[in-house]
């Protein structure tokens, strides 16, 4: 009788287990908690801003469900051609102070996360109180050329006020061998004009065809051609030399140079274009171009038979570029400056610039190098508040930034008043590189083991050694700042924030001027974000993914629906126009959304507000920020659901060395139904190991393949961590590599990569079996020549979420330690389908979780195969789901049947055709009529009344039907066609609201038999009032946007509530 008790006890102790789980999975994804967030940015803009402002941007957040807001101080009204004036409240004056202590007291009693951006303006990390020797810097030279024997004393010039001295050196070098092809002996196309400049005179290039050629008194042999560009150079040209009467061509490459853009993508626009081939000799020469855009000038060109480092500017982030491939060739080494015979003269400087020394025999150059600012500042950000950017090579200099900036609000802001403030925020970084920094020297000898003075002549081009010494140093000097950057820049601000009890968001990539490496640089910050914006497709959200995944990051946030608002789709934009991108984040890694932008709105009475130049108008003036609560829980529950778990991927796709790099190759191309992330070397060093077969990272992330990128070039440590993967059973595809890119070590870290990779790939046994796919190694295997499609069939690996080739669905999946398995779904066409995807789960019962409504239901149709289960879903276009398996499965229902159904039909009760009462709002500002009746519904810019034709904001429908009989099952009711959301009451009870397909809301609890009364409170966007203002005299228009140049012409946005609206009945399973 004991036994049985216990035995009933257990089982009942399970069962109540069981039933609180489940209830606080369900309940969580219906109401998710507060430390699900959705935040935006809060800009706030040109100093203007006010305490009553920010009190009521703070309100509308919480009613709206946002429970996170970044604080950036932003000063557009000269960038972009944003049309903001500068207001009064000046940065750090007493009123400024005030405003900021007034929003974190607000966001504390509201319990509103803050983060604050780590300097004015959204990039970087700077401001004025940084000093030329603590900001950005690169190595400058001047130089004098010198014949020896002999004793000189000569000044060696500084390149700028601000110069610090790094190091004298002097090397032979013969500039004898220099043609300038805009000398006395040049010959243009008529089409080609000389113009003036301040640098001197320029070759201004036509959009059609042109030349130049340079005729020489004898025979000449060239190997290089330099061409320095003017203020915007974009064309392809073509070099050719003269042989017996005809032109052949020796080179054709492309050039785009643009000095407008600055640091942000280099600090030295305007050095040369460098491109070498093959020795060739000739007395005429011809340099063709075509394809030219803008107004492409020249400055400079010359021909040199002196050796010249293939576009070294973009080797050492003078222009961040691609860096061209080294043509095969044979170079004269004579030609090379020697690297035990450039002499460190920097003792024989004297203080006043003189240079005191012995010069030997022969010609010689003399370079006085030293570090000057790239002259990056902080932007886009008030003039009071603009300065340069701190070195990102120096923790000592950043933490030093921190304290002036941050470190002065925590310091000024009472404890109690600024409990909100959690974040440090890194936005994407735009400010170009550096190539130095104090103690360069020291730490790069440190890192690699050599010295690297004798090779910084390379910095200007000059080849030390040979080409391959000089390529190689180059590497390692872009892979030192790329990890410098991340451990003193984006970790030296972590260490500075935690002191604070701050924690770092940073996005983990940049745009033109990055110098880092995108795992790496995201990897040292706290959080991690991408961006996405609403009309492109960018990589952004892969490389914050894979860093979150990989470094064991819970939440991957996304800069969300980011806009060009100038470009005509400002104020037309609405939660179920965005829902497609948003979805799109989301299944690809995004699980955090943070809404760009909302912008500090410090006049109440100012409509439709401060807008948004780049972004979507998430901010309370606009029309339906009132509804914006049903999207926001939209996001949340999305978010919520994806945070849970780990993500399943099947492929790494390793990234290799090289930097700078923002994401990754994907060769060869990922199946559909297969996940993958991004991985680098550091990770893979130090973090991945092999279980069953499977690549593993300690928190439990695990592929099934490694992909190595169509790369020759490896260093060792890196092949010796595979080597132990491959063996110990990980399955890597890829071409074995033949040589290190480092000159650490050289040569003999090339014989180390070559004998290990002829072990590994079986090079001998390559050579006799051409096209060899499967190298067997140790207890794993090594893939060549194969597509992914063929390793997965090697391999059994059955696709996670098997599609059809054409549907045009994208997923994410989630697995948990308590055998739950989620699925996302998202339908990015724009039709309604039906499809059948094919989960790599077995025995387990699906259900369908619904982040619009937070409704959950059993789905009762699906197929268990052996190692699968099928489950047919519909879904509209732009609509997406979870699928979720947490239960054994019950008995499957065969989908061909017909006894059971995951979407019935749903069956029509009644169609209203009742007249509606509709009040618009009819203040000052949207001036609607306050009550008038459509006896049919219809698009609000079709009615004759212009205060209907071009409303925007609010309007109220009202009417009354009769229900006979209350139906057995779920009553819906469906609105048809809605623009653009709208909120639903049934008697009087809040019953939801609509904003994306399918138009319906769930009235079973409201309604009742007899008379039933229908409001639906519609809001649609500003657009059609802007455009109705735009016919008005100026005393009669009251909604003015800064940004956008609105024609009338522009066509009207529809609107309203249009139908039908139905009654419906569905019984669900």
């Amino acid at each position: 009788m004991k036994l049985i008790k216990i035995i009933l006890l257990l089982f009942t102790v399970s069962i109540v287990h069981v039933q609180g789980h489940t209830a606080f999975w369900e309940n969580a994804f219906r109401t998710p908690s507060d430390d699900v967030r959705v935040g935006t940015f809060w800009y706030w803009v040109s100093d203007n801003i006010s305490c009553e402002g920010v009190v009521a941007d703070l309100n509308a957040m919480k009613k709206a469900g946002i429970n996170l807001a970044f604080i950036g101080f932003i000063g557009p009204s000269t960038h972009h051609n944003a049309n903001y004036p500068y207001g009064k409240v000046k940065f750090m004056s007493e009123e400024w102070w005030n405003i900021l202590h007034t929003a974190l007291k607000t966001a504390s009693d509201l319990d509103i996360e803050i983060g604050i951006f780590n300097s004015p303006g959204w990039s970087q990390s700077g401001g004025p109180w940084v000093k030329p020797e603590q900001s950005m810097r690169y190595l400058a030279s001047t130089s004098i050329e010198v014949s020896g024997p002999r004793k000189i004393e000569e000044i060696l010039p500084t390149a700028s006020k601000d110069f610090q001295d790094v190091k004298v050196l002097a090397f032979k070098f013969d500039r004898n061998n220099l043609f300038d092809m805009l000398g006395s002996k040049v010959v243009t196309s008529d089409n080609i004009h000389s113009v003036s400049a301040e640098e001197g005179e320029l070759l201004q290039l036509p959009l059609e065809e042109s030349y130049l050629s340079l005729s020489l008194p004898t025979d000449t042999v060239a190997q290089a051609i330099m061409i320095y560009p003017g203020e915007f150079l974009d064309t392809h040209c073509t070099l050719q030399v003269e042989e017996d009467g005809t032109y052949k061509v020796i080179k054709e490459f492309s050039v785009n140079r643009d000095a407008s853009l600055s640091y942000a993508t280099g600090f030295d626009q305007k050095s040369p274009v460098v491109e070498l081939f093959p020795e060739t000799k000739g007395k005429e020469f011809r340099l063709l171009f075509n394809k030219t855009k803008g107004k492409s000038e020249i400055s400079s060109l010359i021909l040199t038979s002196a050796p010249v480092i293939q576009r070294y500017p973009g080797k050492t982030f003078a222009k961040i570029e691609g860096k061209g491939k080294m043509p095969e060739m044979r170079i004269d080494t004579s030609l090379f400056v020697n690297p035990d015979e450039v002499f460190d003269l920097s003792e024989c400087l004297a203080p006043d610039g003189t240079i005191h020394w012995n010069v030997p025999d022969g010609k010689w150059i003399i370079l006085r190098m030293g570090m000057i600012s790239t002259g990056a500042i902080n932007s886009p950000a008030s003039p009071e508040a603009t300065g340069l950017e701190t070195d990102k090579l120096s923790k000592k200099h950043i933490t030093t930034h921190f304290e002036e900036f941050l470190g002065k609000i925590y310091k000024r802001i009472p404890a109690e008043d600024r409990k909100c403030w959690k974040y440090t925020v890194l936005d994407s970084y735009e400010k170009g590189g550096q190539n130095i920094t104090d103690d360069m020297l020291e730490s790069f000898k440190q890192c690699y083991g050599y010295d690297p003075v004798p090779f910084l002549p390379t910095y200007y081009g000059y080849p030390v050694g040979d080409m391959e010494r000089s390529e190689r140093f180059l590497w390692d000097m872009r892979r030192w700042v790329a990890d410098k950057t991340a451990y003193e820049y984006v970790a030296g601000l972590r260490e500075a924030s935690h002191k604070y009890g701050l924690r770092t968001w940073l996005e983990n990539y940049g745009h033109g001027g990055f110098s880092a490496e995108f795992l790496q640089y995201g990897g040292q910050s706290d959080e991690v974000s991408s961006e996405f914006w609403n009309d492109r497709h960018t990589a952004e959200k892969r490389a914050a993914a894979s860093c979150a995944h990989i470094y064991n990051k819970p939440l991957v946030w996304a800069e969300a629906f980011t806009n060009e608002g100038r470009n005509g789709s400002a104020f037309k934009r609405y939660p179920g126009m965005l829902k497609r991108y948003g979805d799109l984040a989301f299944a690809t890694g995004v699980n955090s959304m943070m809404l760009h932008v909302y912008i500090q709105q410090y006049d109440n009475d100012e409509y439709p507000g401060v807008d948004a130049w780049f972004g979507t108008e998430f901010n309370r003036k606009n029309t339906w920020f009132s509804q914006i609560d049903m999207f926001v829980k939209y996001l949340k529950r999305t978010s919520f659901m994806l945070q849970q778990g780990l993500s399943v991927a099947d492929v790494a796709y390793y990234i290799g060395e090289d930097t700078p790099i923002m994401t990754g190759v994907m060769e060869p191309k990922l199946p559909k139904g297969y996940y993958f992330d991004f991985i680098n070397s550091e990770v893979l060093i130090n973090e991945l190991e092999v279980v069953d077969g499977r690549l593993v990272l300690p928190h439990g992330i695990s592929y099934r393949v490694l992909v190595l990128p169509p790369q020759k070039m490896m260093r060792p440590q890196v092949l010796q961590k595979l080597e132990k993967l491959v063996a110990g059973g990980a399955t890597v595809i890829g071409i074995p590599p033949s040589c290190s890119p480092s000159l650490q070590d050289y040569p003999c870290c090339d014989k180390v990569v070559q004998g290990l990779a002829a072990k590994m790939w079986s090079l001998s046994l390559l050579a006799q079996k051409d096209g060899q796919k499967v190298i067997p190694y140790g207890k794993g295997r090594i893939l060549m020549n194969m597509t992914l499609e063929e390793a997965f069939d090697l391999l059994k690996v059955l696709p996670d979420c098997r599609l059809g080739q054409n549907d045009p669905v994208l997923y994410a999946h989630r697995t948990l330690k308590d055998k739950m398995e989620i699925y996302f779904l998202t339908n990015q066409g724009n039709e309604a389908i039906s499809i059948c995807p094919q989960f790599r789960v077995k025995g387990m019962q699906p259900e369908l979780w619904d982040a619009v409504t937070g409704n959950i239901r059993t789905l009762p149709e699906f197929e268990q195969k052996r190692e699968t289960t099928i489950v047919p879903l519909r879904l509209e276009a732009g609509e997406s789901t979870f699928i979720v398996f947490r239960k054994q499965s019950e008995q499957a229902t065969d989908p061909n049947d017909g006894t059971a159904s995951n979407f019935p039909e749903p069956r029509e009760l009644l169609t209203v055709t009742t007249p509606w009462k509709v009040n618009f709002e009819s203040d000052r500002i949207k001036r609607g009529p306050s009550e008038v009746v459509f006896d049919q519904l219809t698009d609000w810019t079709q009615n004759e009344d212009e205060r209907i034709k071009f409303f925007s904001g609010n309007a109220n429908y009202q009417t009354e039907v009769k229900l006979e009989k209350i139906s057995v099952g779920k009553l819906y009711l469906d609105l048809g066609k809605v623009y653009a959301m709208a909120k639903v009451r049934i008697n009087g009870k809040d019953v939801g609201g609509v904003w994306t397909a399918p138009y319906r809301v769930d009235i079973t609890d409201a309604v009742q038999e007899g008379v039933n009364k229908i409001e639906v409170e519609v809001v649609n966007t500003w657009l059609n009032r802007i455009l109705g203002d735009l016919r008005l005299s100026e005393k009669e228009c009251r909604v003015i946007p800064h940004t956008v140049p609105w024609k009338t012409e522009t066509p009207l946005q529809r609107s309203g509530l249009l139908g039908p609206v139905r009654i419906l009945t569905i019984n669900y399973y």
